[in-house]
């Protein structure tokens, strides 16, 4: 588990919340079995609760995995819904379209295979279309994504990455694994950018291993 808050507060609230059902529920038995790791229970409520909110249609994922978060962020969002949802692994994306027909969304999630930051470059008609972004793939190429993908979210839309406090390590240098400590200092840098940028923002919230919400305040131009 990545959670980042004691146990006892992680489970007090995953006994609030209701069981998931259906497809959601078969597919998070199947990523337990086989340790894929997918967005926790209590940040999958919350996808839900901004999706509604906000009454989200159009939507870009950068990592697909299994199509779990994908199949969840179309269901909140309802009739008439488009994902976008990109992913790299084969074996992954062969899985996804297994449990996104089965879900009875292949008319509205639309699949790339291909490494994100290639395939975001090719989007070039794409500007302004998504309601919402989100994020859960390598973390450090967090501001690369952002980079290559803010000109398609529109103003007032919300771009939103999980794992952003990666185990507490990000938070807490005594934490820091030798392995991680490129990805640790890539995050740190993104979060600092998406706070402090005038164009944004940003909440980050503790909750499963840390998620961030930004809201687009206005068009913004990168340094490369």
């Amino acid at each position: 588990m990545n959670n980042i808050n004691y146990e006892y507060i992680q489970n007090y609230i995953n006994q609030l919340l209701p069981e998931s059902s259906g497809i959601l529920r078969e597919l998070e038995e199947y990523a337990r079995e086989n340790h894929v790791p997918i967005i926790t229970h209590e940040v999958g409520n919350l996808l839900r609760i901004l999706i509604k909110a906000t009454n989200t249609k159009s939507i870009l994922e950068i990592g697909t995995a299994i199509g779990y978060s994908t199949i969840l962020m179309g269901m909140a969002a309802g009739e008439g819904f488009k994902i976008t949802t990109i992913e790299k692994n084969k074996e992954m994306i062969d899985l996804a379209i297994k449990n996104i027909k089965a879900a009875g969304y292949e008319n509205n999630i639309t699949i790339l295979e291909g490494d994100a930051s290639e395939v975001l470059k090719s989007l070039k008609d794409s500007r302004d279309n998504y309601d919402m972004i989100f994020i859960d793939a390598a973390k450090g190429q967090y501001m690369d994504f952002l980079h290559l993908s803010f000109d398609k979210l529109k103003v007032g839309g919300l771009f939103i990455c999980d794992n952003v406090l990666f185990r507490g390590m990000v938070a807490e240098k005594s934490l820091v694994i030798r392995r991680k400590i490129t990805i640790v200092k890539r995050l740190r840098k993104f979060l600092s950018f998406i706070s402090n940028h005038e164009a944004m923002q940003t909440v980050i919230i503790p909750i499963g291993d840390g998620i961030s919400i930004t809201l687009k305040q206005k068009e913004a131009k990168f340094d490369e």
